[in-house]
């Protein structure tokens, strides 16, 4: 029992000091699962877990659908009505698809 609460009590703090670090993977996971490509998947999500909080990135992971691209990907979150969420994805699809983002340059 006090190992159980010595591993939960350093989970939280990792997680309080790196949120989006620890977000970053089920956010890209849950970019491939609505169709985009590895290499945009893996720079938005860059982007986007410093940009949003987590119940942000939380809306996002429920947006797992058919196979799409980009723009059908943009115009979904664009319904979820969180103007914040769509400017970031809006800017990290233009950035990482067009190849100026610093993420998709590593």
């Amino acid at each position: 029992m006090r190992k159980a609460a010595t591993v939960a009590a350093i989970a939280l703090t990792v997680a309080a000091c790196a949120p989006s670090k620890l977000a970053y993977g089920k956010v890209r996971s849950a970019l491939i699962d609505a169709g985009l490509s590895d290499s945009n998947a893996s720079c938005m999500a860059e982007r986007m877990t410093d940009r949003l909080s987590i119940g942000q990135l939380q809306r996002l992971q429920s947006l797992q659908a058919p196979k799409r691209g980009l723009a059908d990907y943009v115009a979904t979150v664009k319904r979820l009505g969180d103007a914040e969420l769509l400017g970031v994805t809006t800017s990290a699809a233009a950035l990482c698809a067009s190849g100026l983002a610093p993420e998709r340059k590593r």
